[in-house]
């Protein structure tokens, strides 16, 4: 027997959750043919990796992105794909570009998650070749794609298609029973193209880009009940998921989810919830998630929470940030676009208390702890200020740290760039909520808030403080329950082929040195994203701690670098619901190129 790579000596984890072992794996035809304790003959094979020392695990599956406007000009994928992630899912959040045309997709995704409206726009209109589901894949599949893709449709993509963007964003509007009937088409049609279910929305401070409805919410937080519950009967009769985030404000809101989810003589809705965090807004409020679900789910219901587990570090430069959008001085700033006229705004007397009274209620639910003491100055014009928080400036200068911030911002616009840390800053806290069955590891937002956020490597943060907790003596959970829920668990659930290295399944893996699981991951970094004219933006590099990376056989990274196939030779698939996915067709040429 002859294989095309053998991965020698690597403590290897199977994605079951069952214990890991030393063993020799090797792969041939893009799926793992071997896996021995001991040696495999190596005559004949073109690529052999000596792993001792490191642990071998399915490639991981990013469950929360917005790689959808990314995905049609740079297919690769790469900032997943350096860290291991194999498999991800697009149309998180009601959004994805199956059904709208390229002005809505730039008027409903640059605003909500910060990529460029332009790119949007043009990105969409050069690639859309597709009229629905079907050939939506059969497009991404013609791209030379680097990790697996699986999809939700979203809710706001096929009520915008179907009722026009300026209808399905009024209060006062419903759409007609021919409209209804055509979103429940369009999301049957999906279904059966093997999509994961649908992404809704109800969260009230996304706001619309453009000129036509701008700052208006996005389309699916205008859906009434009735609407709703049409299109997730179709989700409950097929056992798919509805993804959404419910109105935070509106606890009603949430226990709809909750009690959709269960059923109620029914079949339950698979429900996966934006999201679990542990907010500094709110500390108390984490522990009433867990026992949330889990309740929920002991009464025949089927509900998951998303949860990052890693602290939610944010940046922003200047005001232009989705947090200021939940209070109403914060939105009436993002919705000017003209920088001269938000300016004159922002120096107004009237506006500044409209702002200052904002920023001092406390009471509501809230997503930012609105504490400018807690928000560090990184980088601005003006050194003096950097690495003090506003609150310090504002002491300094005899004003209050609205008006610095606010004065700071007028300055210096968008050069002034600063941090702060939302939730999930309580290690301790973190060790809890990796390990409660309600909660699934997801909600990195990759592909989106470019300069806001980096998370492309949260699975490698929580394998680090796994490991870090064992080697100190205070495990919290094991290694191999770790790869399980960031591998095997997540695909079983959402019944997508990925997730698992036994015998038999893809070679969809990663190979991680875990003595290189150090402070490398937690580093700040900017890379320039061609794709979008040079924007640079925020990513991880921890290029040590991944040895390599395999889509169905073939090697896509190799010691932090990408292969030659990468960008060039399509390696990943589209990921359909319950449907084994067989690996593409390897060529010698691949080999050379990845060798």
């Amino acid at each position: 027997m002859t294989y095309d790579t053998i991965i020698r000596g690597a403590r290897w984890f199977d994605g079951t959750g069952a214990p890991s072992a030393v063993r020799t794996l090797g792969i041939r035809d893009g799926q793992i043919v071997a896996v021995v304790p001991g040696e495999l003959d190596a005559a004949g094979c073109p690529q052999v990796i000596d792993a001792h020392g490191k642990w071998v695990l399915p490639g991981m599956i990013d469950i929360h992105t917005h790689y959808d406007v990314e995905v049609l000009d740079g297919p690769a994928l790469t900032e997943s794909l350096r860290h291991g992630v194999t498999t991800v899912v697009l149309g998180s959040c009601s959004l994805s570009t199956v059904h709208v045309d390229a002005v809505t997709a730039g008027d409903i995704f640059g605003r909500v998650e910060a990529i460029p409206r332009d790119h949007v726009i043009s990105a969409v209109e050069r690639h859309r070749n597709w009229t629905g589901a079907e050939e939506y894949i059969c497009a991404l599949e013609a791209l030379p794609l680097g990790p697996n893709l699986a999809a939700f449709l979203g809710h706001s993509d096929i009520r915008a298609a179907t009722m026009g963007l300026d209808r399905a964003t009024r209060a006062e509007v419903r759409p007609t029973p021919a409209e209804q009937t055509r979103m429940e088409g369009l999301l049957t049609d999906a279904l059966r193209a093997g999509f994961l279910g649908m992404s809704s929305l109800q969260l009230r401070f996304d706001k619309i880009d453009g000129e036509r409805c701008r700052s208006r919410t996005l389309p699916s937080t205008f859906a009434a009940r009735t609407e709703l519950r049409r299109l997730t009967t179709l989700l409950r009769r097929s056992g798919r998921v509805l993804q959404s985030a419910p109105d935070i404000e509106n606890p009603a809101n949430l226990v709809s989810h909750l009690l959709r989810s269960l059923g109620l003589r029914r079949r339950p809705l698979k429900t996966s919830l934006l999201s679990a965090a542990d907010v500094k807004t709110n500390p108390l409020a984490w522990r009433a998630l867990g026992p949330m679900a889990r309740l929920v789910n002991r009464l025949g219901g089927n509900f998951r929470w998303q949860h990052l587990p890693v602290p939610f570090e944010v940046y922003a430069d200047g005001i232009d940030f989705v947090i200021f959008e939940e209070f109403g001085a914060g939105e009436a700033a993002l919705h000017l676009q003209d920088e001269v006229e938000r300016n004159e705004m922002l120096r107004d007397r009237t506006y500044r208390r409209r702002f200052r009274k904002d920023y001092e209620n406390k009471l509501g639910v809230r997503v930012w702890q609105r504490d400018f003491f807690d928000a560090e100055i990184v980088g601005c014009p003006d050194r003096s200020v950097t690495g003090k928080s506003f609150g310090q400036v504002g002491r300094e200068r005899g004003i209050h740290p609205v008006d610095a911030f606010l004065d700071l911002v007028v300055e210096h616009g968008k050069k002034l760039r600063w941090r702060t840390t939302i939730s999930n800053h309580r290690p301790a806290v973190l060790q809890k909520m990796a390990r409660d069955a309600g909660l699934q590891m997801g909600f990195s937002d990759a592909g989106a808030h470019l300069r806001n956020m980096a998370f492309y490597n949260m699975g490698l943060r929580l394998l680090r403080h796994v490991r870090d907790a064992e080697r100190a003596g205070r495990p919290f959970m094991t290694v191999e329950h770790a790869v399980h829920r960031l591998t095997g668990e997540l695909a079983d659930w959402y019944r997508i082929d990925a997730g698992h290295l036994r015998v038999g399944d893809r070679a969809d893996l990663v190979i991680v040195d875990p003595d290189r699981l150090d402070a490398s991951l937690d580093d700040y970094a900017e890379d320039a994203v061609d794709i979008y004219g040079g924007l640079s933006r925020m990513v991880n590099r921890n290029d040590a701690t991944v040895s390599a990376v395999f889509v169905g056989g073939r090697a896509v990274f190799l010691d932090g670098a990408p292969t030659a196939v990468v960008g060039r030779r399509r390696t990943g698939q589209f990921l359909r619901v319950a449907q084994r996915t067989p690996a593409l067709a390897q060529s010698e040429g691949d080999l050379a190129d990845a060798g």
